[in-house]
């Protein structure tokens, strides 16, 4: 192991946050022995919405810096304290408090608790992971729920967000799984086609406060990756026993809503949290990601840039004008 390892830091100078890319102490980073841990030298990561939050100072997701963000990593095992890993074992390691405020996967090397970790799968090579990675697992467990009650038979499922990362694989997967797939977004329809929705339809369609407390009923189910107006559209929109799971916010985090979809459809209204999902459920969701539930040319799914360039795809991230997944290549 080299003495270094570069990371992208985040500083906090005089009220403002600063990035750039730094070589750390790997010395610093081992201070103390490890403890039921391991350290991973880190072969990929990703940029999620949250490393973007991270990166810009936002106190809601990490509270103290300097810091490294990145919320996905995946690697190999270089030292490990745990009998569940032994040095060279590839390894996934995604949400819990990496990136938020334990160091993450923007740099070349993490130490983490081994009970974060899950072997990578055989089928699945390091970058199909980390174009998964945690807006993998979101998806996947969306999906989940989905499919153990609705059938393709039963209608359309509408992804909201659908440009994004969790809701482009989302598509992808369903697609994959033979569901039609109403795809709603605020860009080009093209990639979500050629990811296998069967209709796009703009955002505004469905963004606008609705004070009636039921719409037309034209969606078996549902995954909304955004909140706000849309998430309450879209409940008010889905048939008879419909389910709808939601695990974002970009839009808003308030609903404005009567009972009637509940009390008069049936409408079950699930909530995601990924970040501290059970390694069980994590482990089982990863092995169907890594088989059934694979989205075909996975890597059309993403723009691969290395390290040194990424803070422009922060700032895009931010302003809207990612679509897919970018995966951050940390040996360039």
């Amino acid at each position: 192991m080299a003495d270094t390892y570069r990371a992208l830091v985040v500083e906090e100078k005089n009220g403002h946050f600063v990035r750039s890319i730094q070589q750390r102490s790997l010395q610093t980073l081992m201070a103390e022995p490890l403890n039921d841990e391991l350290l991973v030298r880190v072969n990929y990561s990703s940029l999620n919405y949250k490393d973007a939050l991270s990166a810009t100072g936002n106190k809601g997701v990490t509270r103290n810096y300097p810091h490294v963000p990145g919320i996905d990593a995946v690697g190999v095992v270089e030292q490990s304290d745990s009998n569940r890993f032994t040095s060279g074992d590839a390894v996934i390691v995604t949400s819990y408090d990496l990136g938020m405020e334990t160091d993450g996967g923007f740099g070349e090397y993490i130490r983490v608790p081994a009970s974060w970790a899950l072997p990578l799968p055989n089928e699945l090579d390091a970058k199909e992971a980390m174009v998964l990675g945690t807006a993998g697992l979101t998806a996947g467990m969306c999906v989940r729920h989905i499919t153990s009650t609705l059938t393709p038979q039963d209608g359309a499922i509408a992804v909201s967000g659908a440009s994004g990362g969790v809701g482009s694989l989302a598509v992808a997967i369903l697609a994959k799984l033979g569901y039609q797939v109403t795809a709603i977004s605020g860009k080009s329809g093209e990639f979500l086609k050629q990811l296998g929705a069967s209709e796009v339809i703009p955002r505004e369609e469905l963004s606008d406060e609705d004070a009636r407390p039921m719409l037309k009923a034209r969606f078996a189910g549902a995954i909304d990756t955004v909140g706000g107006p849309i998430l309450e559209n879209l409940i008010k929109s889905l048939k008879a026993n419909g389910i709808i799971t939601c695990c974002g916010l970009a839009a808003s985090p308030n609903l404005s809503l009567t009972v009637f979809p509940f009390i008069l459809r049936g409408i079950s209204l699930i909530g995601i949290d990924s970040q501290d999902c059970p390694m069980h459920l994590r482990k089982a969701i990863w092995q169907l990601l890594s088989a059934e539930w694979k989205p075909d040319s996975i890597m059309s799914l993403c723009q691969r840039v290395p390290l040194s360039d990424l803070e422009q795809h922060i700032n895009w991230i931010l302003q809207g004008k990612v679509q897919g997944r970018t995966l951050v290549d940390l040996s360039q």
